[in-house]
């Protein structure tokens, strides 16, 4: 019998929802306490994830759901940063 591979899930911070890893944002803290998108999805430190659905985008800056993840204050620019991602690609 073949062996079936699994694929990574991850919750969004904003719906909740298990999504693929792949399809998904991960936003980092890192040990210095410097917060950023990682795309590679492999930088050391703390990751949230956040997936490509426009009202989780908005939702994750109007409740600012990176400063509870991260129990810290996260400056605009991060979520501007995340916002851009999303909405300038699209």
């Amino acid at each position: 019998m073949p062996k079936v591979k699994k694929i990574p899930l991850r919750m969004c911070i904003a719906c909740r929802e298990l999504k693929e890893k792949k399809a998904m944002l991960r936003i980092v803290k890192d040990g210095a306490g410097k917060i950023f998108i990682d795309f590679s999805s492999k930088a050391a430190g703390r990751g949230a994830y956040i997936c490509d659905n426009t009202e989780c985008v908005k939702k994750l800056r109007k409740q600012r759901l990176l400063n509870k993840v991260f129990s810290c204050n996260v400056c605009d620019e991060v979520y501007s940063a995340i916002e851009v991602e999303y909405f300038g690609a699209k």
